[in-house]
């Protein structure tokens, strides 16, 4: 008898309330031998539900799929944050969302700290760090998932620290940005440069235009991008009760462009009309000229207008759009161009091409036949230009994370490797591993890893080779 199609109301947001280790996954198909690593997720899971929290706000929960000789095993673990601990020996939520306020009812408590490390998970000069825009970096010990603390790179660096640092694959340094930087809702940003071996070899502080949710940033071999767009924070605003961020148009949208070894002082501001962008898929020194592939909105999704009335649905969509910079030119306005219609998100590229002309690169994307604002459900591969070269779509109601790039092996040609994304399979209400051929995801994947559980929607994920 035919299963009946999942209600397009199903989603995978909602938080699950354990942490388990699964040694032995059934797998479907055949893992490839190459792969030996991890892969580490991380997203929000709430430890106690507040009904007016944004998803935003969730505390961090790590998912690690280790995959050698061909198995694959599974432990999730929450990131054991100041606010986690104090959350949990209270038995009960104590923060509002957003910043440090508390809710009105909450026990006395001695921590003031919102942190929940619920966006990323990045490898670098030694260091596993779980990351979220708010807060400094926290360390965290591969395999076990243990929680070892917040990294200061021995107080070289201070305040909020990305959820998209970007590793140079030729230099191995990894460079950050933060925003609210000169404290809460304030217009101050700040960029440092980590070396490969982890040691901190800059870390500057300079105004922006206005303040904004700057949640990602742009670099190439030879500048570094800050857009300022106008998803703006306000503290009167949120002192009020009202949005804490907000989508502010009229403001317009700035490019900050630096180079990469010049200073703060030398930035130079392009302007645009009013767009939001969450993601970078890639960007590229082209002679006097930058080339950067952003998963542009036209609105920001999530956030409301000051007042608390909702933005456009039909604009809160993101595509793949180019941006052009003319260096040379007499002008501070910038080219936009969409590469493709397709509503998507989470682009990735060969990460041994981050920030130079990459031939390749991935996203997550909506299946059209669906409501644009109930998930992604389907991987795009693009080629350089920004053309569709293959795309693959799951049963209607399933949906997909971010698709992570890894390498065939350190020689290997330029995407030559697999896609591995977290699938949740809506008519069993758990969750598969997927893994593609990254230069043939039309084909499908080539493997499954089996869990009994969901993995719910979260953010970002890297891969951690075994060696």
């Amino acid at each position: 008898m035919p299963q009946a199609e999942p209600s397009a109301d199903l989603n995978n947001l909602a938080p699950i309330p354990m942490e388990c280790d699964a040694p032995f996954l059934t797998v479907e198909g055949e893992l490839p031998r190459e792969l030996n690593g991890t892969l580490y997720r991380n997203g929000p899971n709430p430890q106690f539900d507040v009904p007016s929290a944004h998803w935003f706000a969730g505390d961090g929960m790590l998912h690690a799929f280790h995959i050698e000789n061909g198995r694959a095993s599974y432990r999730n673990r929450w990131v054991r944050t100041p606010k986690w601990l104090a959350e949990h020996d209270a038995g009960r939520a104590l923060f509002a969302g957003f910043g440090p306020r508390k809710l009105p009812d909450a026990p006395e408590t001695n921590c003031n700290d919102s942190g929940a490390a619920n966006t990323n998970i990045v490898f670098h000069g030694g260091r596993l760090l779980a990351l979220e825009e708010g807060h400094p970096p926290t360390e965290i010990e591969p395999g076990t998932l243990n929680t070892l603390g917040y990294c200061d790179y021995g107080r070289r660096i201070g305040g909020p620290f990305t959820a998209h640092p970007k590793v140079d694959p030729v230099t191995g340094e990894m460079m950050f940005f933060g925003y609210n930087a000169n404290g809460p809702f304030s217009a101050g940003l700040s960029y440092g440069v980590v070396d490969s071996s982890g040691t901190v070899t800059r870390f500057d502080r300079f105004e922006a235009p206005y303040s904004s949710m700057v949640h990602d940033f742009i670099v190439t071999a030879n500048h570094v991008l800050f857009p300022v767009l106008p998803l703006t924070g306000s503290m009167e605003r949120a002192m009020k009760g009202k949005p804490a961020y907000a989508w502010e148009p009229d403001k317009g949208g700035y490019v900050g462009v630096m180079p990469r070894g010049g200073k703060t002082g030398d930035i130079r501001w392009f302007r645009a009309e009013a767009c939001y962008v969450f993601h970078v898929l890639n960007a590229w020194d082209d002679g006097n000229r930058i080339v950067a592939d952003v998963m542009q909105y036209e609105q920001a999704p999530l956030f409301p207008h000051p007042d608390g009335s909702r933005t456009d649905p039909a604009k809160s969509r993101a595509r793949l759009c180019r941006w052009t910079f003319d260096l040379a030119a007499n002008t501070d306005q910038f080219t936009r161009t969409y590469l493709d219609d397709v509503t998507g998100e989470f682009p990735r590229v060969d990460e041994r091409r981050a920030g130079l002309a990459t031939q390749h690169g991935w996203y997550a994307c909506a299946n059209p036949e669906l409501p644009a604002t109930i998930g992604l459900h389907g991987i795009v591969h693009v080629d350089g230009n920004g053309t569709r070269k293959g795309q693959y779509m799951l049963p209607k109601g399933d949906s997909i994370s971010e698709p992570v790039f890894v390498e065939r092996g350190d020689d290997a040609a330029e995407s030559d490797g697999w896609l591995l994304a977290a699938v949740w399979r809506a008519r069993e209400n758990r969750s598969d591993l997927a893994v593609f051929n990254a230069l043939d995801v039309s084909s499908g994947p080539v493997a499954l890893v089996k869990l009994g559980h969901r993995v719910p929607d979260g953010f970002h994920g890297n891969w951690v080779s075994a060696d």
